[in-house]
C-alpha cells in the first residue's frame, strides 16, 4: 500500500512539475529529452510547451539549414532535411517538430513520398501547401532516380535496365500503370509515355492506344512495362493474352515488340527473357 501510495505522489508531483515548471531559460524538459509535445494532454499547461525555442531562436550551429551549408547534407537527420523542405513550424511546434511527426506517422522517406497530399495534410501542422513542398521534393528524387538509370539516347540493353528506370515511378503505385518505352532503330530510349492507369485490360492496353504515340514519333521498337502493386511480378492469363495481341499489333505496324516487362517490388518477369517473345535483334550503338 506504501508503495502504491509513493507511486502516485511521485505521478502527482511529475504533472505538477509539468504545469509550474519554470519557463525562463527553457530548463531541461521535465518528460525527457525528446518530449512529445503534440501529443501531450498537458502540452497547452506545459511553460516548456509554450516556451519552446523556435528554430530562428536556436543557436546558429543547431539550425538545419545553417548546419547543411557548414557540414553538407548527410550531416542532417531525417527530421532535419523534412524541416528545410517545409520551412517553417507552426505556432505550437518548429519545422523539425513537423518532420518528426511525418516520420512516426508514415515511417520513412519512402513511405511519406508514397502518400498524398490529402493523406500528408491530415498529419496537424501540415497543410496542403507544406504537403505539396514534400510531394515535390518526393517528385524530384524519383526523377533523379529514373533518369540516372536510363537517359534519352542511351540505347536498352536488357530488361535489367528497363526495370531500373521505371521502378522509381511504379514501385509505389497502388494501381497497375501501364507505360510504354519509345525507342530508335538502335534501341535508345526516346522518351516514354503513360498509357493507363487502373487495372490492365484489353481495353485499357490496347494496342491502339500503345502503339499511337510509337506511329507518331516514327519509333521503331517499343518496350511495355506496368506493374504489379501485389509486388509478384508473375504474369496474370489477362497479362499474357494481352502480350500476345501488342506482339501481333507490332507485326503489322513494322514496329518491334521488344519487351514486356511486369515490374515488381523487388523482381521483375520479362517476357523476352522467359521466351515468350520472338527474341528481337538489337543493334549497338
Amino acid at each position: 500500500m506504501a508503495e502504491a501510495a509513493g507511486e502516485r505522489v511521485a505521478t502527482v508531483r511529475r504533472v505538477l512539475q509539468l504545469y509550474c515548471s519554470p519557463a525562463e531559460g527553457i530548463p531541461r524538459v521535465v518528460c525527457g529529452d525528446r518530449p512529445a509535445c503534440p501529443d501531450c494532454p498537458l502540452a497547452q499547461e506545459c511553460a516548456f510547451h509554450q516556451r519552446a525555442p523556435r528554430i530562428r531562436e536556436l543557436p546558429e550551429d543547431e539550425r538545419p539549414r545553417e548546419r547543411l551549408i557548414a557540414g553538407g547534407e548527410r550531416a542532417l537527420s531525417d527530421a532535419e532535411l523534412l524541416a528545410i523542405i517545409l520551412r517553417t513550424g507552426t505556432t505550437e511546434e518548429t519545422a523539425v517538430g513537423l518532420g518528426q511527426k511525418l516520420l512516426a506517422r508514415f515511417g520513412n522517406f519512402r513511405a511519406i513520398a508514397s502518400r498524398s497530399v490529402r493523406e500528408l495534410s491530415a498529419v496537424k501542422g501540415i497543410g496542403p501547401a507544406k504537403a505539396a513542398q514534400v510531394k515535390a521534393a518526393a517528385e524530384i528524387g524519383r526523377r533523379l532516380a529514373e533518369r540516372a538509370a536510363l537517359e534519352p539516347g542511351r540505347p536498352i540493353a536488357d530488361s535489367q535496365a528497363v526495370c531500373d528506370f521505371t521502378r522509381p515511378r511504379l514501385r509505389d503505385q497502388k494501381k497497375e500503370t501501364f507505360l510504354v518505352l519509345l525507342l530508335d532503330a538502335r534501341n535508345r530510349l526516346v522518351r516514354d509515355v503513360e498509357v493507363s492507369v487502373g487495372s490492365l485490360t484489353a481495353s485499357l492496353a490496347h494496342p491502339r492506344e500503345v502503339f499511337h504515340e510509337a506511329v507518331r514519333d516514327s519509333a521503331a521498337a517499343i518496350v511495355c512495362v506496368h506493374n504489379h502493386p501485389t509486388g509478384d511480378p508473375t504474369p496474370s492469363p489477362r497479362d499474357i493474352e494481352i502480350t500476345a495481341k501488342l506482339h501481333a499489333a507490332s507485326q503489322v505496324l513494322g514496329i518491334t515488340l521488344l519487351d514486356h516487362v511486369i515490374v515488381g517490388e523487388t523482381t521483375h518477369y520479362s517476357f523476352a527473357d522467359e521466351g515468350q517473345l520472338p527474341r528481337a535483334r538489337r543493334h549497338d550503338g
